[in-house]
């Protein structure tokens, strides 16, 4: 979707959602105790907060699905082999490995709530080590949107500037390929079409932006830097912002 021929009305007449009561976030999911990069202030209109849906992260982040898929396959073939043991170990392995990988799955669920104000998008993520980023809308060029059914979905932002964020700050959330540049994702979010088309409209504030809302393409790159052919969007593409140094910011909790 083309957001650059409306930018310049949606700059200045777009009307956003009410806010949402920050007491509210202490109350949903990991807290952040007033820490600045992880708690809305006063001033700011927070439009959004969510966090990833369980089974999907499973399926989309940890693949569970297709490792079950993989273990189904052994033990088929272990059977038809006779292996009835080999069938038997398969099923025991698969199982295990199938069970610690929803857990981590609902771990890492648990652990994170994804806040957009109308300046910022706050990440609070952590399994272990709970971190808090702060993305300034201001930095975001393009909001990529692959949906994953029942209206759920994955919303990857291209960023300005050098590399500032890590994979090992930001995994699961991030789009996979990407590591000589990673890209935040919300991943798994409920309403997905629907809040890519607020960030944009939200990020219209400062400039229009790319917006994809056909699909990511999450085949490996060969430069590590982009990945495969993404559907095309019409319309130019935006300047490049100058970068921020200390726009964004990831501390351990």
């Amino acid at each position: 979707m083309d957001l650059t021929a409306t930018a310049g009305a949606a700059a200045t007449e777009m009307s956003l959602p009410a806010g949402l009561d920050h007491a509210a976030l202490e109350n949903d999911g990991p807290k952040a105790f007033g820490d600045r990069m992880g708690t809305p202030a006063a001033n700011e209109k927070v439009l959004w907060k969510g966090r990833p849906a369980t089974g999907l992260l499973a399926r989309t982040a940890f693949h569970t699905r297709t490792l079950g898929l993989y273990f189904a396959a052994l033990i088929i073939v272990a059977l038809v082999s006779g292996r009835t043991d080999a069938a038997m170990v398969a099923a025991v392995l698969g199982t295990a490995l199938l069970a610690l990988l929803h857990l981590l799955a609902w771990l890492s669920a648990r652990s994170t709530l994804y806040i957009l104000t109308d300046t910022r998008l706050i990440m609070r993520i952590g399994m272990a080590i709970e971190t808090r980023i702060n993305l300034p809308l201001k930095q975001v060029t393009a909001a990529h949107l692959r949906t994953r059914g029942n209206d759920h979905g994955d919303i990857a932002l291209e960023l300005a500037g050098e590399r500032m964020l890590g994979v090992v700050l930001l995994w699961p959330h991030m789009r996979p390929w990407h590591y000589n540049r990673p890209q935040p994702m919300l991943r798994a979010v409920p309403d997905a079409e629907h809040l890519a088309q607020l960030i944009a409209e939200t990020r219209a504030h400062y400039g229009a932006i790319d917006q994809n809302l056909i699909a990511i393409n999450d085949a490996q790159p060969g430069s590590g830097q982009h990945a495969g052919a993404i559907a095309p969007v019409q319309g130019r593409k935006v300047p490049a912002l100058q970068p921020n140094r200390q726009g964004f910011e990831g501390a351990p909790a």
